[in-house]
């Protein structure tokens, strides 16, 4: 498929939105793991949440009975990939993929959160 060039159209941020079962045990990875801020919140109870920490942002909607795929849900660079790896590791968090360093010039690997949706974290090198 041929790339299409709208003049003067450019993209903003993009946010994955990521479904989870229970928003609050989700926040304690998110939030207390990846370090990430509640900036709004929807429901009562609680069903959608948006996180941000810097320039990234997810967000959450609760589903009841969700059950996670095989496949990444998002993509986060960050500008040390060992450091939060470490971090995940000390949080005991189940790690997909180790850290490791790929010829396409990422330092990476992947993390599922209490859900199982593989969050793929990674560092340009």
């Amino acid at each position: 498929m041929n790339e299409v060039a709208i003049p003067g159209l450019s993209f903003g941020r993009a946010a994955p939105t990521i479904p989870v079962v229970d928003i609050e045990r989700a926040l304690g990875f998110y939030g207390a793991v990846l370090g990430m801020r509640t900036t709004f919140t929807n429901g009562d109870p609680v069903g959608f949440v948006i996180l941000q920490r810097d320039a990234a942002e997810i967000h959450l909607t609760r589903v009841p009975g969700h059950r996670a795929g095989t496949s990444n849900v998002a993509h986060l660079l960050v500008s040390d990939a060992a450091a939060l790896f470490e971090q995940c590791v000390r949080a005991r968090m189940r790690i997909i993929k180790g850290l490791r360093d790929h010829d396409f010039g990422l330092r990476a690997f992947v993390v599922a959160d209490p859900d199982g949706n593989r969050i793929d974290i990674g560092q340009e090198l």
